[in-house]
């Protein structure tokens, strides 16, 4: 679905935001990309819908970056869902996008994207009247609604109370999709997905099983990255993504 080989971006002041990076993800696979602030973990993903170009190879559910149908396949979700949403009514919203694509069954796209994410009985409200967790879901269904093959999500949990951040993690499970978590939230990541990739300084210093990776203190410390105090990997059940470990096995 994802494959990168040598990946590299500088941006107009100099700064590094990606250096060299390799990556491959399988179909349906779910992967967390952890790592400290400036790891370039938002460039890798501007990157995969190619908001962002630089050099090496990159595709993409089996487009290039240059080709404009990308993001049609890749589903980016802001950080911030008010940078994506701006129409009168949550149905009108998540309806945008596959009207400007020409995509048929709108308001069928409408209907299954809400009811995903739980948001069905707020579509005639205006996104301004909910609540972050609510906006967050909202911004899924509407790029849910373009059936893109990848879903990246950028930072999804940030600044969400302790039951509104469990509702998310419930909603994106359910979620049958290819998924990019660009995270800080570790027990999110540990919840989410059976495999996590550790960036530092626009590189991969690991990758592997998430169960393994959180469990490395030497590692996440060196990386400016720790698990709450008390969290307890053991007490999860693994392998939590039963469709990664099917497709990434041989």
């Amino acid at each position: 679905m994802i494959r990168a080989r040598g990946l590299r971006y500088t941006y107009p002041n100099g700064i590094t935001g990606l250096d060299g990076v390799d990556l491959d993800v399988a179909h349906d696979e779910r992967v967390a990309v952890l790592g400290p602030n400036g790891a370039g973990k938002t460039t890798l993903m501007l990157h995969l819908n190619g908001l962002l170009r630089g050099t090496g190879s990159l595709e993409v559910a089996g487009l290039r970056p240059e080709d404009k149908a990308l993001r049609a396949r890749v589903g980016l979700i802001f950080q911030d869902p008010d940078d994506q949403l701006f129409m009168p009514t949550v149905r009108e919203d998540v309806a945008f996008g596959p009207l400007n694509l020409g995509l048929p069954d709108v308001e069928q796209r409408v209907a299954t994207a809400l009811e995903t994410v739980r948001m069905s009985e707020h579509a005639d409200r205006a996104p301004h009247q909910l609540s972050l967790g609510q906006r967050r879901r909202v911004a899924i269904a509407g790029v849910l609604a373009m059936d893109p093959s990848v879903l990246v999500l950028d930072e999804p949990s940030a600044n969400l109370d302790p039951r509104t951040r469990r509702e998310l993690i419930e909603t994106l499970d359910a979620i049958d999709r290819t998924l990019v978590v660009v995270t800080h939230d570790l027990p999110l990541a540990a919840a989410l997905c059976e495999r996590s990739v550790l960036l530092s300084a626009g590189r991969v210093v690991a990758d592997g099983p998430t169960r393994e990776i959180l469990d490395d203190e030497p590692l996440l410390a060196a990386h400016d990255l720790e698990l709450p105090a008390g969290f307890d990997l053991s007490r999860l059940a693994w392998p939590r993504c039963p469709r990664a470990a099917s497709a990434s096995a041989p």
